[in-house]
């Protein structure tokens, strides 16, 4: 190796990673795939999920709602047979729950209080006489538990609820006798709202010297109703509806039947979200092989619908080749899919969630399993600072998809929803539009806006494991390639020339004039036989007369 050769060598080494350019296209071209695939994903191909008023699992909550919310229904078709075949509540049924042993059991402990003198009136708090004519009244009424559809969806005995000591209190006939059939709630605002009428009879039957049998009765009688304790009351209905309630959750939460809807309803959203996430990558690829083929078409005069064929093929190919990544894309949508299941589910379990809602839900986590496949697995290896960006814009499209849904939702609110045709398309078209804009809105802003962007250039600087791990991976690469070519040096050459080029330098350093280092230099470059770089030249002032001449370093 020449010291010439040597030395090029040398300044060539660079352990710094050699920046890559930067190839941005247009800001159409840019986001044109991400607005594709989301509209192809979430328009083109909803029809492979349908998503449900009140979710895909029967919940209490759910099942109480329907005859009251018209688009409420059952999810599974055996729980609406089990509530249709709960047999009809008449006479003879109720009579059937007073004779349940578990009643009497309770009402012979409540009579032998009573002959004791110490039996408590539930619904007034105070001491029952021992001639008192008194009730087991039922506070969650009979009727109401036996045509619970929260009941028959936990398949709970009737019987059993209706019979709990908790829902069984001792009180006066003529108190139990007036509340009839009504629950407590609607019980108290008829006693409230009757209040100052039955007050005032009470004063006009008192004011009266004389009674007859039947004016006392009914003095009797609303006294006993003016007695009542409203609060106490409340108390005794919320203990007993919050037991009655805890044993329905309790059994119908803990189930293998709910267990076993949640996780077939989970398993389909997931399948379905899949498949839709994986053929949207494939007609995303379809679409672009197929819009190149027709600008191709339009420049060469081609035949269009050959050319479209050929490209709808050469998609397909194309979409073959990305296997890994449209493997990847149905993984996300499947994690999605369960996850969004399970969330409505659980969100049914406390309140009813809209179609609309269900769907929110739905493209809400399809983008956040993405971006959290970016931020946390990021198995492209962006930078911490793209890191960001590219979940940012994952969450920005997926944030335009549901905003479409509300416009396209908002629409079939409208007047126009009667008109045929017109009800279909302008809503889509609406949802597909809003959506579109706000992606390269948002897509343009995260990329061009220069406060982002210096953010963005901070985070990128910020040491992580990522970049240390490329960075090191890079050095040492770099470093093979550094020893593998010192292992090519002749290491003898090198020390001799290492020696003459120190001697060459001491000669130098002993010059004390223009002419001696001219002398000198004129010495070195004959005894290391290297060429002038004048070259072809008499001697230098020929060559500085020539104004064509160039110095030529070897």
């Amino acid at each position: 190796m020449s010291n010439s050769s040597f030395c090029t060598f040398v300044s060539q080494i660079d352990l710094d990673e050699t920046p890559i350019e930067d190839s941005y296209e247009s800001i159409f071209d840019q986001y044109e795939k991400v607005v594709v695939q989301a509209l192809v994903t979430s328009f083109g191909l909803d029809f492979l999920i349908q998503d449900r008023h009140g979710g895909d699992v029967d919940t209490i909550y759910n099942v109480r709602q329907i005859g009251k919310d018209p688009n409420m229904t059952y999810k599974n078709q055996k729980n609406a047979s089990d509530y249709a075949n709960r047999g009809i509540y008449d006479k003879k049924m109720a009579d059937s729950y007073h004779k349940d042993k578990r009643y009497i059991d309770i009402n012979a402990k409540a009579s032998a209080k009573k002959k004791a003198g110490t039996l408590i009136d539930s619904y007034t708090g105070k001491n029952l006489a021992r001639n008192a004519e008194i009730d087991l009244d039922h506070a969650i009424s009979t009727k109401e538990i036996h045509n619970d559809s929260g009941r028959i969806l936990a398949e709970l005995d009737g019987m059993e609820l209706a019979n709990a000591e908790t829902n069984l209190n001792p009180t006066d006939r003529s108190i139990n006798r007036s509340m009839q059939a009504d629950n407590m709630q609607e019980y108290l605002k008829k006693w409230e709202k009757n209040r100052p009428k039955r007050q005032k009879r009470i004063e006009e039957l008192k004011t009266k010297k004389e009674l007859t049998i039947k004016e006392r009765k009914e003095l009797n009688k609303l006294e006993k109703l003016e007695n009542i304790n409203p609060d106490l009351i409340r108390e005794r209905d919320k203990k007993a509806r919050d037991a009655y309630e805890a044993k329905i959750r309790r059994a119908y939460y803990t189930s293998k039947k709910f267990w076993k809807d949640t996780g077939w309803a989970a398993a389909k959203l997931g399948l379905s979200m899949g498949l839709r996430q994986a053929l949207g990558l494939v007609f995303t690829e379809i679409w672009f092989t197929v819009k190149d083929a027709i600008i191709k078409c339009r420049k060469d005069g081609k035949s269009l619908f050959n050319e479209i064929a050929k490209a709808v093929k050469q998609g397909l190919k194309n979409a073959k080749k990305k296997f890994r990544e449209i493997w990847d894309k149905f993984i996300e949508g499947a994690v999605s899919g369960v996850l969004s299941s399970l969330v409505t589910t659980l969100a049914n379990i406390f309140f009813t969630t809209a179609k609309n809602i269900v769907k929110i839900i739905r493209e809400s986590f399809a983008s956040l399993t993405q971006a959290c496949k970016i931020l946390f697995i990021n198995a492209e290896g962006y930078p911490l600072g793209d890191r960001f960006v590219a979940a940012a814009k994952i969450l920005a499209t997926g944030a335009s998809v549901v905003a479409g849904s509300m416009v396209s939702e908002l629409w079939r609110k409208t007047p126009l929803v009667g008109i045929p045709v017109v009800s279909d398309i302008v809503p889509t078209f609406c949802s597909v539009l809003v959506t579109g804009i706000m992606s390269c809105s948002f897509l343009y802003l995260l990329d061009h806006n220069k406060i982002l962007k210096k953010g963005i250039d901070y985070l990128n600087n910020l040491p992580d494991i990522d970049n240390f791990a490329a960075s090191l991976k890079k050095q040492g690469e770099l470093l093979d390639r550094y020893l593998s070519e010192l292992a090519k040096i002749d290491f003898e050459q090198l020390e001799t020339q290492e020696k003459e080029f120190a001697f060459a330098a001491n000669q130098l350093s002993v010059c004390a004039t223009a002419e001696e280092t001219n002398a000198c230099l004129h010495s070195i470059y004959k005894k290391m036989n290297l060429t002038l770089p004048w070259n072809g030249y008499a001697d230098f002032d020929s060559f500085m007369n020539d104004k064509n001449s160039r110095l030529v370093f070897a």
